[in-house]
C-alpha cells in the first residue's frame, strides 16, 4: 500500500519534499505518535500504516469538530491493530451509551392514554411537604427497596383530582426501570374501556385484555371515572384483577373513590343492585393493593406535584 504522499505525488499536486512534510506531519499528530509507541511499531508498519493515520486524523477532527458530514454519530474514531496492520475502528461514546441507557429505560415504560412527560419523572421530583404524601413516598420506596416480581403487594391511592396519585406512580415506574430493569405499564382506565368498546367490532377485545393483564407492573389510572357497566366490570377489569391476582403481579391503582366508593360505583348496573358482583371485584383489588389516601390541593398546573 502506497503512502499518503505517493499518492498524491502521482497525482502531480505534490513534490517529494511536500510528501515527506505531510508524512511528518501525520506522524507528529499526538494521538498517532502514542498509538505507535504504544504498539511498538516497525518502521515498515508504520509505512505502510500511514494512509490509515491520515484517515483517523481527519475523521478525528470531524468528531470532535462535530463536522455534518460526519457519518458515525455517536462513535468516536480509535486507532487499532488489526491482524499486524493499523486500522481505523469507531467506539460508542459516552454520551451515546447514556442515550442509549436512557432510552431503554423509557422504553420500559408503556404509556396507554397517559402524559409522555411521565416517563421523565423521577422520585426526587416529588415534594414532600405534608404527612400523606410523606406516608405514600415511604411506601414507594419500600416497594422498590423490597420488589419482587411476584408477590409484592401494590397501592391503592385514593384522593382528590389533581392531588398528585398518577405523577407519584409514574416517577415510581421510572426508578423500576432505571434501578431494576422493571417494565410497567401505566393504564389510563377510562380510556382502555373505551379502547376495549371499540375492539369488539374487530373481535380484538381478548388480544385487548391479554395486552395488559400479564405485564410485570400494571398501574390502573382513574379507576372509577369510567362509565359504569356491568360487562366492562365483569368481563374486562374482573378478568385482569383475577389474571393478577392469581399470579401474584404487582398492581397498583389510583382513583378519586375509597374502595367503599369504588365499590358503589360497580354496584350501579343496569339490573339494579349489584353489590355482590362489585364485592367481587373489591376483594381482588384488596388482595392487590394497600389502600392510602393522598391529601392536599389541586397541584396540577404545579411543576413538582
Amino acid at each position: 500500500m502506497e503512502s499518503i504522499g505517493q499518492a498524491m505525488a502521482k497525482s502531480g499536486r505534490l513534490m517529494r519534499g511536500d510528501s515527506q512534510a505531510i508524512e511528518a506531519q501525520i506522524l507528529a499528530d499526538p494521538d498517532v505518535a502514542n498509538f505507535i509507541s504504544q504498539e511498538g511499531l516497525s518502521q515498515a508498519q508504520i509505512v505502510q500504516g500511514l494512509p490509515k493515520f491520515n484517515q483517523f486524523r481527519l475523521e478525528r477532527d470531524k468528531y470532535l469538530q462535530r463536522k455534518d458530514d460526519y457519518v458515525a454519530k455517536g462513535y468516536e474514531p480509535v486507532l487499532v491493530m488489526n491482524e499486524g496492520f493499523v486500522d481505523v475502528t469507531y467506539k460508542e461514546t459516552a454520551a451515546l451509551k447514556e442515550a442509549q441507557a436512557k432510552r431503554a429505560v423509557s422504553d420500559r415504560i408503556e404509556l396507554v392514554s397517559m402524559p409522555r412527560s411521565y416517563k421523565d419523572l423521577h422520585l426526587e421530583d416529588i415534594s414532600l411537604d405534608d404527612i400523606s404524601r410523606g406516608r405514600i413516598y415511604e411506601a414507594i420506596v419500600d416497594f422498590l427497596d423490597n420488589f419482587q416480581a411476584v408477590g409484592s403487594k401494590g397501592l391503592y391511592l385514593y384522593g382528590d383530582m389533581g392531588v398528585g396519585k398518577s405523577y407519584m406512580l409514574a416517577a415510581m415506574a421510572h426508578e423500576l426501570s432505571e434501578r431494576l430493569q422493571v417494565a410497567t405499564t401505566l393504564l389510563h382506565f377510562p380510556s382502555f374501556v373505551i379502547d376495549v368498546r371499540n375492539a369488539i367490532a374487530s373481535g380484538s377485545v381478548k388480544e385487548e385484555i391479554d395486552r395488559v393483564k400479564s405485564v410485570q407492573v400494571l398501574i390502573i389510572d382513574d379507576i372509577g371515572a369510567e362509565q359504569a357497566s356491568s360487562w366492562m366490570r365483569d368481563e374486562v377489569l374482573q378478568v385482569i384483577l383475577q389474571h393478577r391476582m392469581l399470579e401474584e403481579l404487582p398492581t397498583f391503582f389510583t382513583s378519586n373513590y375509597n374502595l367503599t366508593e369504588l365499590e358503589r360505583h360497580f354496584a350501579q348496573g343496569k339490573k339494579g343492585d349489584e353489590t355482590w358482583q362489585a364485592q367481587r371485584v373489591l376483594e381482588r383489588v384488596r388482595f392487590l393493593a394497600h389502600p392510602m389516601h393522598l391529601e392536599g390541593a389541586n397541584r396540577r398546573n404545579e411543576k413538582k406535584p
